[in-house]
């Protein structure tokens, strides 16, 4: 078969990463006898210095004709100025919304190697298996902003509106989710606060009583949930809530894996078309040295085979061929354990690609 991958590295040490999940690609068409065009593109910080806009039009084009979209990272500080009229996130968010991705899937998984690079007590992290699944297009992040100055002072507003449709759409996607896996739904708000987070938890318990019966579903407020994140990890099966508390959570989840560098992403919507991409940031600090951890990437790759080209056993050869790279102990320094010699970006994906 073949397969048109659009190719966003964007800034930072995404070019790095992106590297090394293309040449995985490769190694599975050779394996699985697919051919994979990769076609690049731009957005980001480097899309602004090259056009003037963090999204060209072209880009745009490119992704929606393509059967998916790897990307690296965006921005840096080259770009940092949060008053600029032109800003590399303003490409992340245009892309999801050109795409009609409203739903992003983070999974999070401790492989027994990495428990000690976790600053959690080995036994909090047994049995951690767990997805969230943020909404991704709509809430605070999308809304009207206002800033503006009176008698008392400058004063800025974020407009956070959400529809049912919006929450529905996301919400059943989680569910049918959790169906494939341990069966329980966990909806996290902030009701006891938020009009939006009552909708939410309103239209979540109506869509689970018509739907998804069969589902062990509960809720919980995002500040007990960002607790019990660390407290007691395994309880937690698919996680389901909105933009920014997704955004949140999902940070502080990747301290379970030890590392940002270990977790990949995937944003969906009504078809086949996902963006894929590693959770991390551009990391210019240690962009081009060759530190930068290309598992979370190679990890999306996995996750890009899986849910937009169906091809689930290439899929499982990707995520086999990591555990086997991370039990042989070739690794960046970013997971390295005492004693254990940190490898480079290249080594690495070098490694996990030689096991497909």
């Amino acid at each position: 078969m073949n397969y048109t991958i659009a190719v966003l590295a964007g800034d930072g040490i995404g070019p790095e990463v992106v590297d090394e999940g293309l040449k995985l690609l490769r190694a599975v068409g050779a394996r699985f006898g697919h051919e994979f065009d990769a076609r690049a593109a731009l957005i980001g910080g480097i899309a602004i210095d090259t056009t003037g806009v963090a999204l060209p039009p072209e880009t745009v084009e490119l992704c929606q004709a393509a059967d998916a979209v790897l990307l690296g990272a965006v921005g840096g500080p080259k770009w940092d100025d949060p008053t600029a009229k032109v800003r590399p996130e303003q490409g992340l968010l245009g892309i999801r919304k050109a795409l009609g991705l409203f739903a992003n899937l983070r999974p999070v998984t401790v492989h027994p190697l990495l428990v000690d690079a976790s600053p959690l007590r080995r036994e909090r992290l047994e049995g951690v298996d767990l997805l969230v699944v943020r909404e991704l297009t709509g809430g605070i992040y999308f809304g009207e902003k206002r800033r503006d100055r009176d008698a008392a002072g400058e004063w800025a507003s974020d407009l956070c509106i959400y529809t049912e449709a919006e929450i529905v759409r996301v919400v059943r996607m989680a569910a049918e989710l959790a169906r494939t896996r341990n069966g329980k739904l966990t909806l996290v708000d902030k009701a006891n606060v938020l009009e939006t987070s009552r909708l939410w938890r309103s239209v979540t318990t109506r869509l689970i009583h018509a739907e998804f019966a069969d589902l062990t579903y509960d809720w919980m407020l995002v500040d007990a949930c960002a607790m019990h994140l660390l407290r007691r990890p395994s309880d937690f099966d698919v996680i389901v809530t909105e933009n920014m508390f997704g955004d949140i959570l999902t940070d502080e989840a990747s301290m379970l894996a030890g590392s940002l560098g270990m977790l990949p992403s995937a944003s969906l919507g009504a078809g086949r078309i996902g963006l894929y991409e590693p959770i991390h940031g551009s990391a210019p600090d240690i962009a081009g040295q060759g530190k930068a951890n290309p598992l979370a990437t190679i990890l999306s790759v996995a996750l890009l085979l899986r849910h937009s080209l169906g091809l689930e056993a290439e899929a499982q050869a990707v995520e086999a061929a990591v555990s086997a790279t991370l039990e042989a102990g070739i690794v960046t320094g970013d997971i390295a354990r005492a004693g254990q010699r940190a490898r480079r970006t290249d080594e690495v994906g070098d490694a996990v690609t030689s096991r497909i």
